[in-house]
């Protein structure tokens, strides 16, 4: 009965036909499950999973990362770096828009140069920070100068190109009616519900086996297993929870494909805050959180216990210790910060109460359980603990605006230890939120962008993740998993552990 329900609330919210059936489908059109709505069209502007899904099928950008995060040719055919500031990029002949108008490289230049103007507020505009000069050399070549030898340049030119003439354009409205140069188009948007795209004949890299792609957003994860699982979706891929993949792994029908993610789930402290600007507090407030329980507990083992922002499996990994659960640490810790129990047992200092809030987001249960889970264990010592979840848009704006105390979140596709780090954790870093600023930092960070050494940039991001696990800036509680469930009319969607769908490009449904 519970099933049943939970499939007529996905229908409410999908306008799926009931009745309607994977096996049945002949239009060859793949639904795919989102728990959240993409929050723009705009690739620039993007700053969610969801916009990067839309992103990755409907536009392309110089270059395209491989299953093992090595650049490939996509727009640009090949490039050269004849010195260490200078790279050349030479673009692939003949791609059209899907309004039907040519690239260029002019195309190129405004994208780089809208995404580089502080007035466009681009999210992760310090990727490109380092570029001084973005130029035509003709209408197939474009130059890129830079201040400084880049080391993760090449991978971020994976950036989606946008067209001047429409993205230039406020009458078009770009950011709610997307046109790249993608495998699939976009075709209409409704909030909240699904995003439909078709396959682009025209494609360069040859037009794509599926009709196409629509994107139903349904933010309850079991839903969204249920309407796998009944055939009203073909693909859905994390945040689940432990239980439906649990489930799915017995459904005929069905398949379950699990790996280690590039990417981490973690606190992330305000040290603005005047509690948690005390590194004491933070330090005893990590102490309190068994990251073991969480993993087991709450996630069943589908996500590992983590440390540190250093992600397993990857060439820049290193074993970072954390601040272990040991509540006797944490009580000591308070009481160095001057804290002591009240007559009811809670911290008080100069008569005010050590009170902390914690935030997550409501479309994810399993983050649900988490800060629930803690502000139990604050409470049972000594904290006085509560918990705010809102929806995604309203909580990462809060997130945004360092509107919270300790917000728990997660990163994902970490394709290089810049990426995962430069912005979030230099002082006055555009994804720095919690605020913290270490000159020492900075240092190892620029450090890290240099050097050509792999070993040495390791060495860079090794040392700023230990000072970053030390004064408790971000507490990474799991490693995270990445699953992917798929209808086994699907093939040949290949799961990519940076959470690419760029294998749509090449999948097909029987």
């Amino acid at each position: 009965m519970k099933r049943l329900l939970l499939v007529l609330v996905l229908l409410a919210l999908t306008a799926v036909p009931l009745g309607t059936r994977v096996h049945a489908q002949s239009n060859g059109v793949l639904r795919a499950g989102l728990d959240v709505d993409a929050g723009t069209g705009d690739p620039r502007l993007m700053n969610d999973t969801s916009a990067f899904r839309m992103s990755e099928l409907v536009f392309d950008g110089l270059v395209v990362l491989d299953q093992t995060l090595v650049p490939q040719p996509a727009l640009a055919t090949s490039w050269d770096n004849p010195d260490p500031t200078t790279w050349v990029f030479h673009l692939r002949q003949g791609v059209k828009f899907h309004d039907g108008s040519d690239l260029t490289a002019d195309d190129v230049v405004y994208t780089f140069q809208s995404i580089l103007d502080p007035n466009f507020a681009a999210p992760f505009r310090t990727l490109y920070a380092p570029i001084t000069s973005v130029t035509a050399t003709d209408p197939q070549t474009v130059t890129f100068k830079l201040s400084e030898a880049y080391a993760p340049f090449l991978s971020y030119m994976d950036m989606a190109i946008v067209p001047k003439h429409i993205a230039s354009d406020a009458s078009k409205d770009f950011a709610n009616h997307p046109v790249g140069t993608g495998a699939f188009k976009f075709v209409s948007w409704e909030r909240n519900s699904k995003i439909e795209l078709t396959a682009n004949p025209d494609y360069w890299g040859g037009a794509p086996k599926l009709a196409g792609v629509t994107l139903f957003i349904i933010p309850d994860n079991t839903v969204r297993a249920t309407a796998l699982e009944t055939g009203d979706l073909d693909l859905i891929h994390s945040p689940l929870s432990p239980q439906d993949v649990a489930h799915l792994k017995g459904v005929d029908g069905v398949t379950v494909s699990e790996q280690t993610a590039l990417g981490y789930t973690y606190l992330n402290f305000n040290t603005k805050d005047p509690i948690l600007s005390d590194v004491k507090v933070r330090q005893a407030l990590a102490h309190l959180v068994d990251k073991k329980t969480i993993s087991q507990e709450i996630y069943q083992g589908m996500d590992k216990p983590g440390k540190s922002p250093l992600v397993p499996g990857t060439w820049w990994y290193a074993d970072v210790p954390d601040q272990a659960y040991d509540p006797a640490a944490a009580a000591q810790l308070l009481t160095e910060a001057g804290w002591a129990k009240n007559a009811d047992g809670i911290y008080e200092k100069d008569g005010k109460k050590l009170t902390i809030v914690l935030k997550t987001h409501s479309e994810d249960p399993n983050r649900i359980q988490v800060v629930e889970y803690l502000q139990n264990v604050f409470k049972e010592n000594g904290i006085d603990a509560s918990v705010v979840t809102t929806e995604w848009p309203t909580y990462i704006a809060a997130v945004q605006k360092a509107d919270y105390q300790i917000a728990l979140i997660g990163w994902l596709r970490l394709i290089d230890p810049d990426y995962a780090m430069f912005d979030q954790f230099r002082c006055g870093g555009g994804l720095n939120w919690g605020g913290y600023c270490d000159p020492a930092i900075d240092e190892a960070l620029k450090e890290g962008r240099a050097s050509s050494d792999q070993a040495k940039r390791a060495e860079a991001y090794q040392q700023v993740a230990k000072t970053v696990v030390d004064q408790v800036v971000y507490d990474v509680l799991l490693y995270q998993g990445y699953i992917v469930v798929t209808r086994n009319n699907v093939s040949g969607f290949v799961p990519n552990p940076s959470g690419s769908w760029k294998s749509l490009l090449v999948t097909s449904l029987s």
